[in-house]
């Protein structure tokens, strides 16, 4: 039987995006060319790339929406501050919440908060979006209800439009708006792990991107380290890509900074070049 093969895509932000897509054309550039992944597993920025990736365009047509000011996406300003809010989790669990009971916390925290329009916060994803078609080969986006803080995974097969899957995933708690989908809200499905790795489980090879890796700034439920000790366990192959030291550089402090995109593309197409799959 032939190897099957998972394309795990973290989340970001606005930078991880951008060095996501870097990182996949410089293995290209190479000769190493994902996008014949059986599945590609998107959370929040992931979810991003992996529509991009499955929308028809040419490496250096996706490489252009970063770095091309002329193609880049218009998007809305934006205020967090990731230390608070990271401080508000840990205390949340340090008074001895469960993680499913931090996800619907976290949730409450997002339906209450004064945000930009859903409206226009769907329109800056659709922008993103080179084409409206869920992908010809199998993607899985990450979502979090609001609600209840259980965990929603969309897919081609759920009935649900690519971008309305997308903007869920990419739905940053308190900083945007809540998605509705289907009649149900939804969260970033960051917090529930910045790249849901486990979910590519079963497959025999797993390579994960991931912007952001351990140094994911918010407690999380399932990082990276175990998902893929759990994966190899399980028989995988998997190759995980960090960023390296510019990279991180590159991305800076910052991910939601749209003038982030081209020096993060830029550093990530450079680290993709000098990466060999598979040692």
């Amino acid at each position: 039987m032939p190897e099957t093969h998972a394309l795990v895509l973290g989340g970001g932000g606005t930078a991880g995006i951008a060095w996501t897509t870097g990182i996949l054309v410089g293995l290209a550039d190479q000769g190493q060319d994902l996008r014949d992944a059986d599945l590609v597993v998107g959370t929040s920025a992931g979810s991003t790339v992996g529509a991009q990736l499955g929308s028809g365009l040419s490496y250096d047509e996706l490489f252009a929406l970063q770095t091309d000011p002329a193609r880049q996406s218009r998007e809305l300003p934006s205020r967090f501050d990731l230390r608070e809010f990271s401080g508000r989790m840990e205390t949340a669990l340090t008074d001895g919440l469960s993680y499913p009971a931090l996800r619907k916390l976290v949730g409450k925290w997002a339906l209450e908060a004064d945000t930009p329009a859903e409206a226009a916060r769907r329109a800056v994803i659709a922008e993103r979006l080179p084409s409206h078609k869920w992908p010809a080969r199998r993607m899985v986006v990450v979502a979090v209800d609001a609600e209840t803080g259980e965990v929603k995974l969309f897919d081609q097969d759920s009935g649900v439009d690519l971008v309305d899957a997308v903007t869920a995933s990419c739905s940053v708690p308190t900083i945007w708006p809540a998605a509705t989908v289907a009649g149900h809200r939804y969260v970033d499905g960051g917090m529930r792990s910045p790249d849901n790795a486990d979910y590519a489980a079963g497959f025999d090879r797993v390579t994960v991107i991931s912007p952001v890796g351990s140094a994911d700034p918010f407690p999380v439920e399932f990082s990276l380290e175990d998902a893929v000790a759990e994966l190899r366990k399980g028989g995988a192959r998997v190759d995980v890509i960090l960023p390296d030291a510019m990279s991180r550089a590159a991305i800076g402090n910052h991910p939601l900074d749209p003038d982030s995109r081209i020096p993060a593309a830029d550093a990530g197409r450079a680290q993709g070049r000098a990466i060999e799959l598979g040692r």
